[in-house]
């Protein structure tokens, strides 16, 4: 049986689609929607999690991820 785990999915614009990341893995994927690129994210870290060795994952693995806006002057 295959256990769930809870991922951060970033996804922006980029010229014609959409660019998808995944920051605890640095994982990234891409769509010409925002769904296909998280659909093709989703897909693309499960094959991971199946070819990986437990050794990368646990390496590549950041535990705590935060997202926040940032306030900076520019000019």
């Amino acid at each position: 049986m295959k256990s769930m785990r809870q991922l951060t999915a970033i996804i922006e614009r980029e010229d014609n689609g959409y660019v998808a990341l995944c920051p605890e893995l640095d994982i990234a994927s891409q769509g010409d929607t925002v769904e296909t690129a998280r659909t093709n994210l989703v897909e693309a870290l499960e094959l991971f999690f199946e070819s990986a060795d437990p050794t990368e994952v646990a390496r590549r693995l950041h535990s705590e991820v935060f997202v926040t806006r940032v306030e900076v002057a520019v000019g």
